[in-house]
């Protein structure tokens, strides 16, 4: 079974930036869409920014459009998250998430789907205050 391993986030204030980035490791299928999303206690969670292979499709929340950017490194099964901008709503827990089987690939707006994503990682703290 793989893995998905988060690195980065912490705390920033208003305004700043982190950058998060997620490996994933040991798969022997192929990986389709990955994804950032976050949650935060009492609420549901939620897609942040999803990435087709290649990066051949990008999709966004839209509270984070324009502020966030998502980036994908094929050769290295690593994808980034670039947040810019950072406001006290974006504290939660982020969670890096990729979509694995055999067979042909997907992207564009199916990556947006949750159900489609069958390993997770263990998450990462982002905290942003005023």
């Amino acid at each position: 079974r793989g893995e998905l391993v988060e690195t980065g986030g912490g705390s920033a204030q208003t305004g700043g930036s982190l950058r998060l980035s997620c490996v994933a490791s040991e798969y022997t299928d192929n990986i389709s869409c990955m994804g950032w999303f976050r949650q935060v206690p009492g609420k549901e969670r939620e897609g942040v920014a999803m990435i087709g292979p290649r990066s051949m499709s990008t999709t966004y929340a839209g509270s984070v459009k324009g502020r966030f950017s998502i980036s994908r490194d094929d050769a290295k099964n690593t994808i980034y998250l670039q947040m810019n901008s950072l406001k006290p709503e974006d504290t939660a827990m982020y969670y890096c998430a990729a979509d694995v089987g055999p067979g042909g690939v997907r992207w564009g707006s199916v990556c947006a789907d949750q159900a489609n994503y069958n390993y997770w990682g263990q998450g990462i703290q982002v905290t942003v205050s005023a």
